[in-house]
This record gives structure tokens, sequence and C-alpha cells, in this order.
């Protein structure tokens, strides 16, 4: 099987493609990047010095992607997307586009799989334990429109051989995007958004890589359904978050609760201070207000069922392992 995979060089794709190395499955592993130093540099990293000869590299972005000169695709595994953006714009020109880009070039007779997001649908809808795909989707960001948008495009142009994943937060090793909370989580004072304990499904990557591949070697079209919450068994506060982190780093220190008109002046601030754009995008004027709602909690039992998947990592052995990824010490 000829495999496609979009965004390796980003925290999901790149732990998929050193999954996907590892399986005999994949008889070649097309790769389009934009940025060939920085994927050289990541497979180095990762002690692969040369690359396998069952890996082909093309340029492709959101704007094109050729596939001329490479073994032709019997699967395309869709990771790459736009994450964080101060413009609606933005989010919109990537993840929908781009996405779109991608179909058109690949053959009619290759399968898609979507990585999407629970943003896409939204928090869970007041008094009900999950969401389920019965729930009316409602996304509280432009990130979470936009990748509704990507959803209902892709299946509009694709039909029957695309499949959808929408996973909750994603934690694990390769993310950089948890340095801030590894350095909230040491410090004496830590910050929690809202009075209220907040609840959220999650899923490790390494679970998630699982999932993806045990779905990418699947006959999904037979299945009535062709899009997926996939999480964690495990539901997860933001407390349980905070003090866990901090207890794999071997910090102690006080959880401070934050109203949260506070978070929302310091998205503000984060908004209009160019210096603080990257350090602190997840509170942009866009992904803070999914910090609002005091729910996102998805129902992940149906994808277990028809794919015969259950996750097996847990919050702190996950944290174990990005710690030691980001070199944090005790």
């Amino acid at each position: 099987m000829n495999l496609l995979l979009t965004g390796s060089t980003g925290f999901v794709g790149r732990n998929l493609l050193l999954h996907a190395l590892k399986d005999p499955k994949f008889s070649a592993i097309i790769l389009p990047v934009r940025n060939k130093t920085k994927l050289l540099q990541q497979l180095e990293e990762e002690g692969i010095e040369r690359l396998p000869e069952h890996l082909h590299l093309c340029l492709g972005d959101e704007h094109s992607c050729s596939l001329e000169k490479v073994p032709s695709p019997d699967i395309a595994i869709h990771c790459a997307g736009l994450t964080f953006s101060r413009h609606r714009a933005d989010y919109f020109k990537t993840n929908v586009k781009g996405s779109l880009t991608l179909l058109n070039a690949l053959p009619e007779n290759c399968r898609l799989l979507v990585l999407s997001s629970q943003s896409a649908a939204g928090p869970t809808p007041a008094l009900v334990r999950a969401r389920t795909r019965e729930h009316r989707e409602e996304p509280h960001s432009w990130y979470g429109e936009s990748k509704l948008a990507m959803e209902k495009n892709l299946f509009q142009h694709a039909g029957g051989r695309l499949l959808i994943l929408r996973p909750p937060m994603i934690l694990g090793p390769r993310d950089s995007a948890t340095v801030p909370l590894f350095q909230m989580a040491r410090g004496f004072l830590r910050m929690k958004p809202g009075f209220q304990i907040k609840h959220y499904s999650w899923i490790a990557v390494d679970d998630l890589c699982r999932a993806i591949l045990i779905t990418a070697k699947s006959d999904w079209q037979k299945l009535p359904h062709h899009n997926y919450f996939v999480a964690s068994n495990e539901t997860i506060t933001d407390l349980s978050l905070i003090q866990t982190t901090a207890d794999v780093v071997g910090a102690r220190g006080i959880t401070l609760r934050l109203p949260h008109v506070m978070i929302q002046w310091v998205s503000l601030i984060a908004d209009k201070i160019p210096s603080l754009h990257k350090p602190l995008q997840s509170l942009g004027r866009d992904r803070v207000k999914e910090i609002l709602p005091q729910r996102w909690v998805a129902d992940g039992s149906e994808f277990q069922r028809d794919f015969d998947w259950k996750p097996q990592k847990s919050l702190l052995k996950t944290l174990e392992e990005t710690a030691r990824w980001l070199k944090v010490k005790r």
C-alpha cells in the first residue's frame, strides 16, 4: 500500500510518520513538504540519518501539490492544517482551500483519511455527558468553523472514499505547544481559567497514531458513518491536567482560579503586542473562545467498536514521555 502523509513536520504528522516507517504494510510513503531541511533535521533527531528507500519527498503546500514524480498513493492521510492564527481568513485558506487542493491532486481511486478536530463540533451540549455525532455542531472559534467547513466541502467532493477523525485535546512528545503548560506547572502560582472545574476528553498522540493507521488499513467504505470522535476513555479536568504535569516535574505550588474576564483581557493584550503572538498563541482572541466552555467531552465508543481499537496510554504516562522529549528535569 502506498501512503501519502501531509503535515509530517507537525506534531501529529511527525509522530505518525515514525509509526508508519515501522509498518511493513506501507511499501511507499510520500511526503508533500514545504521545508525539506526541517524534515531532514527532525528525522536526524529521531536517529534516522539517511532517507529510507521507500520514503519519497515532493514539494507542496496549501496552494499546490504535484504528485507526478512520486508513486501513486492508494491512501492519503491529511494531518496538515493551521491551528493558530490571528485572522479568520487564514484558517479557511489553509484548512478548507488547502484540503481541497490536496483532494484535487489525488488519484480518483485514492482514499482520503482526514484529521479534523472536536473543535469542528464544539463543546459538549448542556445537560448531556458527552457529545456524539447526533448533536448539533456548534463550533466556538474560527478554527472550529474552518474545520467544519473543511469536512463539509470534502464530503461534498470526495464522497465515500473520505473518512474524518475528530480527536479532542492531543498530548504527547514532539508537541512544543505544551512548553507553557510545563513552565506554569513548575511555578509556585499556576493559573486556571474560570472558577468552576472544566472537564475534557483527550488522547495520547501514540494512541491517536495507532487509531489512524488502523483506520487507514481498514475497509471503511462499507461502514454507515464516515466521521468519528476518537478519544481516550479517561476524562480529565483542567485541575488534574495541571496537577499531573506538576507531579511529573516534581513541583509544588498553588493553582489560582482566575475569572474568565481576566483571561479575555490577557487575550486582548496578547493580540495587540506582536512579541506575544507566538508565546501566547493559545490565548489568542480566537482560541481563547474555546477556553470558556465548562465541558469538552466527546463519546469515542463508536470508533472503538467499529475499528476494534482501544486507548492504552494514561495521562501520567503521556506527560512523563512529553517531559522526557522536552528534556524537562525534576
